[in-house]
């Protein structure tokens, strides 16, 4: 911004006392003043609006960033899935039988079951929705109690 000192202040003021003299110096310092506030105030708008504009643009700019992060794990999500289920149908070539989707006993170490291929659950889209283990019984008291 300008720097004016006091001393060019009271110069500027004895110029302007002397050019216009005592009877119209009080009015044209009202103009001057009212000239310089809306100056001000215009200049205080467009830098508003400037501020705002910047705040638009990295509000953009976020939201471009999370989109593609957001389509970045979409997709490894999705290359996932593809092998997931590229082994799930392989298991059954490995291991022999169709309805085999387990290893055998000896290679597990645990009971073989053969079971079908495992389906998606439908509501929740879980490919191991059925695989859980059941809860295990808890024998009956001689009461009839649990």
């Amino acid at each position: 911004m300008i720097e004016i000192s006091f001393g060019k202040l009271v110069l500027l003021a004895l110029i302007a006392l002397i050019v216009l003299g005592p009877e119209k110096l009080p009015g044209a310092a009202r103009t001057a003043g009212a000239l310089l506030r809306r100056m001000r105030s215009g200049w205080d708008d467009v830098r508003a609006e400037v501020e705002r504009e910047l705040q638009i643009e990295e509000i953009k700019r976020a939201a471009r960033e999370a989109a593609a992060k957001a389509e970045a794990a979409q997709g490894e999500l999705d290359a996932t899935l593809a092998q997931v289920r590229e082994m799930q149908h392989a298991m059954p070539a490995v291991y022999g039988s169709p309805a085999a989707a387990e290893p055998p006993a000896a290679v597990a170490g645990a009971a073989a079951e053969p079971q079908a291929a495992a389906e998606p659950d439908r509501a929740t889209g879980d490919l191991f929705a059925d695989t859980a283990a059941p809860a295990p019984k808890t024998p009956e008291s001689p009461h009839g109690h649990a």
